[in-house]
């Protein structure tokens, strides 16, 4: 049985910290671990004095699989380490366009990684192209979705959905002065389920804004939802909304797809190469609350537009990539480098 280290944050198994990123890891590590994988999993602080002792106690020529955050925030460490046992970094995203802090140690860790997994296209042609990783070092295995039944949503199309971490990166404040000129119609409400704690100032102004507008009973941040409540929210959604500034792939919107919920996201990053050539996927410039606002209008008073995109994603959502796809991706690389 092959063995591999898997090292991820200290959050990835916290219901009130969920992340694309953790999603991702969880379907590695379980994955891996039903295709006969001897998975043994370090949660630690991602920080350089913790992950380098982690690292340090991995056997001499064994094999890692280090999740991006921990790597980025723990260069030193990486590096070391490389020097005795393989180290596979999984790049979920590019750290530097979220935190000039994070570039340096994002350059060193990717660097000293035997090999670099990217979770999108996007992601690995920025990295390549930024010159934080030759070519030949770095594979991409994109997210899959998990089997979930058609959901039902309403008769009037007024249940938005947005689905992720409460945070600047993330649109919100787009999303909300977006809505803000909707106020004229009936019938809509908004739920942002995703957690508040990471970035709680903002949070707060995303609230505030939105009473400000007058439509504060209206949007409802719902913080982190478990698994079960999630699933809820999807089946009562008629359109995902994703209005990031940046993403790498869109984890929210393949999920919302294989509920056969259409969505209504930015041009950003790898949304795009992901879901461009979906019909259910309504394509918008970011950082464009007008253009948001007149799309979400459109949606709401057009339920002629409302049934077709419904008709394309219902269509269109056994086509979506599988959890199972992307842990073998995974698995090939590992193999290659260990």
């Amino acid at each position: 049985m092959t063995v591999v280290h898997v090292v991820v944050p200290d959050a990835i198994d916290d219901p009130a910290r969920v992340s694309g990123g953790g999603v991702y890891d969880r379907h590695v590590r379980d994955g891996l671990r039903l295709t006969g994988w001897d998975v043994r999993v370090d949660s630690v602080e991602p920080a350089q004095e913790h992950v380098a002792r982690v690292l340090t106690a991995i056997p001499d020529g064994a094999l890692a699989l280090v999740d991006g955050l921990v790597a980025v925030r723990a260069p030193a460490a990486i590096e070391a380490a490389s020097r005795r046992i393989a180290v596979v970094v999984l790049a979920h995203m590019l750290a530097s366009a979220l935190s000039d802090a994070d570039a340096d140690g994002e350059r060193r860790a990717l660097a000293a990684a035997r090999c670099v997994i990217a979770t999108s296209p996007w992601t690995r042609a920025e990295l390549v192209r930024r010159g934080l990783v030759d070519p030949d070092r770095i594979e991409v295995a994109v997210p899959g979705t998990d089997a979930a039944p058609v959901a039902a949503g309403t008769a009037t199309g007024g249940h938005l959905l947005a689905v992720g971490v409460v945070a600047p990166h993330k649109g919100h404040d787009l999303l909300v002065r977006a809505l803000a000129d909707l106020g004229d119609l009936e019938g809509w409400r908004c739920t942002i389920a995703g957690s508040t704690e990471t970035d709680p100032d903002f949070a707060d102004r995303i609230a505030a804004d939105a009473a400000d507008a007058g439509i504060g009973g209206r949007v409802v941040l719902a913080g982190v939802l478990t698994d079960e409540g999630l699933e809820e929210a999807y089946a009562e959604a008629d359109v995902l909304v994703a209005p990031s500034r940046v993403e790498s792939y869109g984890i929210a919107i393949a999920d919302a797809l294989r509920h056969g919920v259409p969505v209504v996201a930015t041009a950003t990053g790898g949304i795009p190469q992901a879901f461009g050539d979906r019909r259910a996927v309504v394509l918008l410039p970011p950082d464009e609350p007008f253009a948001l606002s007149l799309a979400l209008r459109r949606w709401m008073i057009d339920p002629v537009l409302r049934a077709r995109l419904k008709a394309d994603a219902v269509r269109e959502r056994d086509t979506l990539p599988r959890w199972d796809e992307a842990v073998a991706h995974v698995a090939q690389v590992l193999e290659s480098v260990r």
